[in-house]
């Protein structure tokens, strides 16, 4: 059995920098097309998945991260301290669908496979899950390189014979932990898309610089913005469905569990600046809860953790750029 926050799970195998628009690719920069037919979304020339519009800019700001157990919480949600992120970012708006996974992918691992028709090149489709923190590492690379940006995460070539950022070069994706996978570095200035730390991420789901005193991601109400064990029938949900926080984003609270960059770890007992979790160990970490999770496990303050190689119809994840 393996420890999953404070569920349990079995196991199944054993620095973000500023984009200078202008100088490198606008995530906001129309592209060519008809601008109809494809769900609001302009018809591109280039392969693209990720359309601008689904973006969210979050500024650069400081926030209160983890809960005050003198309101109720867990104990490692605390120290309660604050955090200043010194740059902004793009916030991918909802978790990564399975459309957008089998795009860049060609496969679809989840569980819950019952996809909306009838809805090609919209957000209305159901989340991607029994996705790998590794999973994840090769689908942002492999997006990163569709569309033309410079990918975020590098690692020792399969063969050894130097690192590379073409998971091409990576060999399996392992299913159990690996050390080699373990020590994949972010590739400075790079302008790809990645994995949002643990600040980051619960920064986004409090509203960031729209700040929001909300248990969950944009209400104090569950039900508002989650799918959780109370009304999700025991399944995933199209992306979307419930309401957006401040910032526009959705589904940071329940339908699945994303992972984030960071290594498990307490929290420092002082204020942070652009803090990427624990310097060692081996499970990463998970936020948002998921949709048969009660809502405390999907309060924006809720830490979980997973082995990396942990894929399970709970875990999915979003993206974001710099």
């Amino acid at each position: 059995m393996k420890f999953f926050g404070r569920a349990t799970f079995l196991v199944f195998g054993a620095t973000v920098v500023a984009l200078v628009l202008g100088t490198c690719y606008n995530p906001f920069l129309k592209e060519k097309g008809s601008g109809s037919g494809n769900g609001g979304h302009d018809n591109v020339t280039v392969n693209k998945i990720i359309y601008p519009a689904d973006m969210v800019l979050v500024k650069a700001g400081s926030f209160s991260m983890g809960k005050n157990l003198g309101t109720g919480g867990y104990s490692d949600e605390t120290n309660f301290h604050t955090v200043t992120l010194t740059k902004d970012f793009y916030m991918y708006k909802y978790p990564v669908t399975q459309e957008m996974y089998q795009a860049v992918m060609g496969s679809n691992p989840s569980n819950f496979t019952a996809a909306v028709s009838g809805e090609a090149g919209t957000p209305g489709k159901l989340p991607v899950e029994r996705v790998s923190w590794y999973d994840a590492l090769v689908f942002c690379n492999k997006l990163s390189i569709k569309e033309g940006l410079t990918p975020a995460y590098k690692m020792q070539k399969a063969d050894l014979s130097g690192t590379s950022t073409n998971p091409a070069d990576w060999g399996a994706v392992p299913s159990s932990d690996d050390t080699r996978w373990d020590a994949v570095t972010m590739v400075t200035g790079s302008t790809g898309y990645r994995l949002p730390t643990e600040a980051q991420w619960e920064y986004a789901a409090k509203g960031g610089h729209i700040e929001q005193k909300y248990d969950f991601a944009g209400s104090d109400t569950a039900g508002d913005v989650a799918w959780y064990d109370v009304n999700s029938g025991s399944k995933t949900h199209k992306v979307m469905e419930k309401a957006a926080n401040a910032l526009g984003i959705y589904d940071m609270s329940g339908n699945v569990y994303e992972w984030c960059w960071d290594r498990y770890g307490a929290y420092s007992a002082g204020s942070q600046t652009d803090p990427e979790g624990a310097p060692s160990g081996t499970d990463r970490m998970v936020r948002g809860g998921y949709r048969d999770a009660s809502a405390g496990y999907c309060r924006s303050a809720y830490r979980g953790s997973g082995n990396p190689c942990l894929r399970h119809y709970s875990i999915g994840f979003r993206v974001l750029r710099p």
